[in-house]
Parts: C-alpha cells; structure tokens; sequence
C-alpha cells in the first residue's frame, strides 16, 4: 500500500513532464510552421521563467 502511495506521486510528475515535452518543446523545435515554433518557444520561456522563480524563493 505504501508504494502505491509513493508511485502516483511520480506517476502524475512524470505524466506532467511528457505533456509539457510533447505539447510546448516538441513543437518549438520540430514544426514547420515559424509561427507555432514561436508560439511554443513563447510559452516555453515563460514556464521555465516561472520555474526558476519559484525555485528562488
């Protein structure tokens, strides 16, 4: 039961993880289309922007 407890924890870490990698690093690297790279490199630096935000305080 305790690891059970312990694996959705870092199941739900790792389902973030993919989700933000295939929908916002994917596109801003591979997509043909200049405007969604931009869109998605946008985004990108705004979440990583956060994160090291959150991570100073």
């Amino acid at each position: 039961m305790l690891l059970q407890a312990v694996q959705l924890p870092v199941l739900l870490v790792v389902l973030v993880f993919l989700a933000l990698y295939v929908g916002v690093v994917l596109p801003a690297i591979w997509s043909g289309r200049p405007a969604r790279r931009t869109a998605a490199l946008r985004v990108l630096t705004q979440l990583l922007g956060a994160l090291c935000r959150w991570r100073k305080q």
